[in-house]
């Protein structure tokens, strides 16, 4: 055994001593002339690929490009000088393209992607080497392919190289006239004599390009149709190519996709493909506000074989929103001009040309899913760029934005349903325009205070002395601690159905102040020992908190404004808080899911730290100018409409109590009495109402505040 190693040890070392780069360039070209004699000498043009001795000639001229490479550790081996210099890839796309012998693109396509992978010198700037590759990649993705999974894998080792080398991008992608890339954009988009405005400009012109690249058999239009493969193999690979491609941190490489290529126009395009998919006459609204987080990659990580079964093949909604998850998450990870120009696509091909025109459809059961659809969106987006064209779309088209705000009002409970949850997700994003816009540039002059009461320097003199909380006079910092150790105020002795109007209260006469606006003998929450407001506290922090993180770089002023000095100038909250107030104004009268929805919009708008939120929603002690309103006066008004109600109800304790435990689900017998039952449940929604705004105030305002 010992004498057998010794001479095999002898015998490698007698090869490893041979002079190498004549044997392993002859062996090269010997292989090589292997392939061209078979076109020369068979005569069975319909023999298989792999019955010829073609892909082991491939493997082993690989193999010798590998060694030879190991060994040249500085100059170009003579064996890859031999490829480039006669051009044998060029000839192996000819070869490949051809189909001859049947089966030769697949083998062509195996050598490609090893030859990129293995071969660590920069290929992608060789023009022996980038044009053959260009040519490949017009093989890809072509209708009917029986290749698709070396398809995808040799475009991701094109696109795993140009992140390795990003110039190289320039030298893979295909250019073609400014007219042909135009006419392949707008047929992505069929809805565009729809139009009611221009679509709001990009974030960077690029009307500077003269032309734009990307042709129709480039690398991004195969990746993208690989994308929508069936095999979830080949579907991954082609999601990871984009991907690595839209990621490219160089200067140039964003500027390239952005302004010349069609990228943004093809991503958006099968957002819209898909939109188009889905059955809005048959969708669930209520189901697909609330629909779940679809991230990108989950699609593959739910298919047990590599096919795509039916019904993930057939579910429109997954597959949409799936997209939607996955442009989010390369603009997240692209540069910015790039993200930008992404996000632009979606606002023009998707939301400007389609999804308006649907909004504005006379069609309630088109406008509640397309309404319900945004829901959802707004609620995945987490891409500042795609954030940004969302709120622009929502708040600043002309024709769409005060309707959006007037349906929280609507004839349809559905619909008023869906605005306000529209208005609830935006309110939750970090975005410091949706305040701004709906609410905080109406308040500014805050023309709602009565001429005769020089609130502002008492207010300012108020906040100032907030026991030295400089960062935030309306967050209680004493409060991030567990909830058994927080101070509660004393319970409230009232009985009367209204607070003292005159006077800055303590935060605890705040608290007391919502608290006693409910009567107590219409109080229900006692009659089953409900916790009482300190039930919300810890919600109420929660909820204060999270405001509080989302306006922290908002740079908001710590103190209010000083009141406008128009002479009689006539207040109005706004298109949102009018909604909102006069729905509160009537929520005796209204379903419960819809009470739920409009007080949970309205506590969130009251948990935010900006001075003039606080002072119109949650003082109580504000003096009003004539004709104005605020969150306080509509519950005092409303509060004396309900005493006159109750007087129709006839045992009105037991028809509360029997009320609030149906909504906990409680009640035993399955019986319903339904006269006054909407009566009931809102004055149910209005005594919680109550108890939570306390809550935020209670978090809100430290105790000690005089």
């Amino acid at each position: 055994m010992e004498t057998f190693s010794r001479l095999s040890s002898m015998l490698l070392h007698a090869l490893e001593t041979r002079e190498p780069t004549v044997d392993l360039l002859e062996s090269f070209v010997n292989h090589w002339k292997s392939i061209t004699n078979y076109y020369i000498n068979t005569t069975d043009d319909s023999r298989p690929v792999r019955q010829t001795d073609i892909p082991w000639c491939l493997r082993q001229m690989l193999d010798i490009l590998v060694y030879e490479e190991k060994q040249q550790v500085e100059e170009t081996g003579a064996c890859l000088k031999y490829l480039l210099q006669h051009k044998l890839l060029e000839t192996l796309c000819t070869l490949g393209k051809a189909q001859y012998p049947p089966g030769m693109v697949q083998q062509v396509l195996l050598f490609f992607s090893r030859f990129l992978s293995q071969i660590q010198r920069p290929l992608l700037q060789l023009v022996n080497v980038y044009r053959p590759v260009q040519k490949l990649i017009g093989l890809c993705a072509l209708p009917g392919s029986q290749t698709e999974a070396e398809e995808a894998q040799f475009l991701l080792v094109v696109c795993s190289r140009v992140k390795q080398d990003p110039p190289t991008l320039r030298n893979i992608l295909q250019i073609v006239d400014k007219p042909a890339a135009t006419a392949l954009a707008s047929d992505q988009s069929q809805s565009s004599n729809h139009r009611t405005e221009p679509p709001p400009p990009p974030s960077q012109s690029d009307s500077s390009t003269g032309s734009r690249v990307q042709s129709e058999s480039g690398l991004l239009w195969a990746l993208l149709q690989l994308a929508s493969s069936a095999r979830g193999s080949v579907a991954l690979k082609a999601f990871e190519g984009l991907l690595l491609l839209s990621a490219l941190q160089d200067e140039s490489s964003g500027e390239i996709l952005s302004d010349q290529t069609l990228l943004g126009e093809l991503l958006a395009g099968r957002l819209l493909q898909l939109y188009s998919l889905l059955p809005m006459e048959a969708l669930d609204p209520g189901e697909v506000q609330s629909w779940p987080h679809t991230p990108w990659s989950s699609q593959f990580s739910r298919w047990s074989s590599d096919l795509r079964s039916v019904a993930a093949a057939s579910d429109h909604m997954t597959n949409f929103f799936s997209w939607l998850d996955f442009l989010d998450h390369m603009m997240e990870e692209a540069p910015q001009v790039l993200a930008r120009k992404l996000a632009h696509c979606v606002h023009q091909i998707w939301m400007f040309d389609v999804l308006q025109p649907q909004l504005l459809h006379m069609c309630e059961q088109v406008v509640l899913v397309s309404t319900s659809i945004l829901c959802a969106a707004v609620r995945f987006v987490r891409s500042r760029s795609l954030l940004d064209q969302l709120v622009h779309f929502l708040l600043r088209t002309n024709t769409l934005s005060p309707l959006l705000l007037q349906r929280c009002d609507h004839i349809s409970d559905q619909i008023s349903f869906a605005s306000l949850s529209l208005v609830d997700e935006l309110l939750q994003k970090p975005h410091e325009d949706v305040l701004d816009v709906l609410v905080l540039s109406f308040l500014q002059s805050r023309s709602y205070l009565s001429p005769q009461e020089d609130r502002w320097n008492e207010s300012n003199e108020a906040h100032e002395d907030s026991n030295g909380l400089e960062e935030d006079p309306f967050f209680s910092e004493s409060l991030l601690f567990s909830e058994s150790q927080l101070i509660l105020p004393p319970p409230p002795r009232c009985s009367s159905s209204s607070a003292p109007l005159s006077g800055l209260g303590s935060a605890a006469n705040v608290v007391n102040s919502f608290l006693c606006l409910v009567p107590v003998q219409v109080r229900s929450a006692q009659l089953i020992q409900e916790g009482g407001y300190e039930s919300y506290v810890h919600d109420a922090h929660t909820q204060v908190t999270e405001c509080r993180a989302l306006s922290r770089s908002w740079n908001w002023t710590l103190s209010l404004p000083a009141p406008s000095a128009g002479e009689g100038e006539e207040f109005f909250e706004g298109p949102l808080l009018k909604v909102l107030l006069d729905r509160l104004g009537r929520v005796l009268e209204q379903p419960y899911e819809l009470n739920l929805k409009l007080t949970a919009v309205l506590s969130r708008l009251s948990s935010f730290s900006h001075p003039l939120l606080h002072e119109y929603l949650l003082d109580p002690y504000v003096h009003l100018s004539h004709c104005s309103r605020s969150l306080f006066s509509v519950l005092i008004r409303l509060m004396g409409e309900l005493m006159q109600s109750i007087q129709r109800v006839p045992d009105l304790t037991d028809r509360l109590l029997d009320t609030r435990r149906d909504l906990l689900g409680l009640n035993n017998n399955n019986t319903t009495r339904l006269e006054h039952l909407t009566l009931l449940r809102g004055l149910v929604v209005l005594e919680e109402f109550c108890k939570e705004l306390a809550a935020i105030a209670f978090v809100k305002l430290p105790l000690g505040r005089p």
